[in-house]
């Protein structure tokens, strides 16, 4: 072949891989391997669409190679993707507020949960407000997300988080309040059953989050600012196989498939399915929109300025600092071609 000849050929070569590249465009992203964390060990229920899109295939069929870690709290979760551990979690919103409105930490909601499930519960059916007093209570940790939904609900009892003690057990406040250590404990809808039927007994509900405060926002999907600068296109792809995932879970067809995927979370079966049901009907994931509502996020910071977690000195960060509503647009557009 004369050196003219071998020049065509390798310059149509190059153009078949320049054209093969910019039909594929998944390719790249999904060589990349990128962690999802999920707060608690065991996992707790709403990281369920997280194991969805995983064991379904939505991920991968959206471009991307995504792992599905399970973290002690959803404040560790958020700490790991400050430091570039890992790409995303589902951490608390109050939480979330705080630190950026405190320290401006570079992190940023691309998606949310707009509806949280928090109950105080206690195991003696007379129990009411005035029991907490100076009662132990279970959360997850000091600070997390239990903590400071606890703080939020003993304002509808007329008390401050002083007034009662805080037992920091990770997600295993059900399982102390079955063992008769605890008999007060920060709840999520999910716990309910699942205590009832070990212990026998029902379990008195004191109050409900909901009942004091029916806008709201209970987790955010957080990026680091840097990571989704850098690699925008693998996070849309990350959210738009939520969107897949949510839209999965909401067809009763697929209901014992998702009970079986929720079995991390230590809930199986009849009580799954129970469970799902009753999440999605209160719309727990978001369906056919970001769940990032500025009314919802600003009240929370507003909120969190009233009982003391954002500094005398600071205000809560404004909604456009807090979440980049862009992603989410993208990636339903993805989803909706």
């Amino acid at each position: 072949m004369t050196r003219s000849g071998f020049g065509r050929v390798l310059g149509s070569g190059i153009a078949c891989a320049i054209l093969g590249l910019a039909l594929f465009p998944a390719t790249g992203a999904a060589q990349q391997k990128l962690t999802f964390g999920i707060p608690g060990i065991p996992p707790v229920f709403a990281g369920t669409i997280a194991y969805v899109a995983e064991k379904e295939g939505f991920f991968k069929k959206r471009g991307v190679d995504v792992t599905v870690r399970a973290f002690e709290t959803g404040a560790a979760a958020s700490r790991a993707v400050a430091s570039g551990e890992i790409a995303v979690s589902l951490s608390p919103t109050p939480l979330i507020v705080n630190q950026i409105s405190n320290t401006d930490v570079k992190l940023v909601g691309i998606w949310g949960m707009e509806h949280p499930d928090w109950l105080i519960g206690a195991t003696d059916p007379n129990a009411d407000c005035a029991s907490l007093k100076g009662g132990a209570v279970g959360v997850d940790s000091l600070g997390g997300a239990r903590s400071i939904a606890l703080r939020t609900m003993l304002l509808g009892c007329k008390m401050k988080i002083e007034d009662v003690q805080q037992v920091p057990l990770s997600s295993n406040v059900g399982t102390a309040m079955v063992a008769g250590q605890l008999k007060f404990g920060v709840l999520h809808i999910d716990d309910i059953p699942v205590i009832q039927a070990e212990s026998k007994k029902p379990l008195k509900t004191i109050i409900t989050q909901k009942s004091i405060r029916p806008v709201d926002h209970y987790l955010l999907l957080v990026a680091h600012q840097d990571q989704l600068a850098r690699n925008r296109d693998a996070y849309v792809r990350i959210v738009a196989a939520l969107i897949d995932a949510e839209r999965f879970m909401r067809n009763p067809a697929n209901h014992a498939k998702v009970a079986q995927y929720a079995e991390p979370t230590g809930r199986s079966g009849e009580i799954a399915m129970q469970a799902l049901k009753a999440f999605i009907d209160m719309e727990f994931w978001p369906k056919d929109k970001d769940g990032l509502g500025a009314k919802n996020l600003e009240l929370v910071g507003n909120i969190q300025k009233k009982v003391g977690n954002i500094k005398a000195d600071k205000m809560p960060a404004p909604y456009q600092r807090i979440v980049d509503p862009s992603i989410w647009r993208d990636a339903n557009a993805m989803v909706n071609k």
